[in-house]
């Protein structure tokens, strides 16, 4: 019996310095391992720095090459285009709202509540068309004929308020171009002036002269692309807003005739 307790102890105390080895092997690897991703994750972040400090460092250079001058014209084309078309996209979007919404919620308020309700209800509700409603229902007691008019009249201004800035994206987008041709056209003039005052046709020379006024037409072309895409998504969500007036303004007209027979 004395036998078999001192065996189960001799096995215990073997199970505990076996677990005890084993656990500090593992926090001895443990370290190492950190250690190991850290250096990965240092050398990961030192690539990305290296590569965004070359990009950046190869953007200012092309800039410099292609004439100080020219290319802040370019850049600057870039800045108040970029400006005015996000004013833009921003107007568009608050002006484009739920027209079936609008005018469930507009009839709903002129049949339970009159016209005060109405005017009220389009006092509260932002976009063109809330607008146009409101000032269709302030010439509501001069006529039917006077709601439209004042309807086509008001929606042309909204219009116009719609289109506002876009005069200007466009002059950008053409701008920009012409400035980098004419980079182009002055730094070939250049290349041509040192062949001459060289006196050799040296390809150095014109490679140089071709290279630096190739860059502002590079730049005025990416430019006007850029600036091109915003004024097409412009365009195309006015003519949907406008689409959205023309179809708002017939539904009304619908329903102040159908107010004003159950009334009479």
């Amino acid at each position: 019996m004395r036998k078999l307790f001192a065996l189960i102890a001799v096995f215990g105390m073997l199970t505990i310095g076996a677990s005890k080895l084993m656990a500090q092997e593992e926090e001895a690897a443990a370290p190492a391992e950190q250690t190991e991703q850290t250096e990965q994750l240092t050398a990961s972040m030192e690539e990305e720095d290296i590569e965004s400090t070359s990009l950046h460092a190869a953007i200012k250079q092309k800039f410099i090459e292609g004439g100080a001058g020219f290319m802040a014209a370019v850049v600057l084309c870039l800045i108040f285009g970029l400006a005015i078309a996000i004013e833009r996209v921003i107007y568009l979007n608050l002006s484009d709202t739920n027209t079936k919404k609008f005018i469930a919620g507009f009839e709903d308020a002129l049949n339970n509540s009159g016209l005060e309700a109405a005017k009220e209800y389009c006092r509260n509700t932002r976009g063109p068309i809330a607008s146009i409603f409101y000032q269709g229902l302030e010439r509501y007691d001069q006529g039917m004929d006077m709601v439209e008019k004042s309807v086509v009249s008001y929606g042309s201004v909204q219009m116009g308020l719609m289109e506002k800035g876009l005069t200007w994206i466009g002059l950008f987008i053409a701008l920009a171009p012409m400035l980098g041709f004419m980079g182009t056209v002055i730094g070939m003039i250049g290349a041509f002036d040192n062949i001459q005052a060289a006196g050799d046709m040296s390809p150095a020379l014109v490679a140089g002269g071709i290279k630096v006024a190739l860059i502002t037409t590079v730049g005025g072309l990416i430019v006007a692309m850029i600036l091109q895409i915003f004024y097409n998504y412009c365009t195309a969500k006015i003519e949907g807003i406008v689409n959205n007036m023309e179809d708002a303004s017939v539904s009304m007209l619908d329903i102040l005739i159908k107010y004003e027979q159950k009334n009479k």
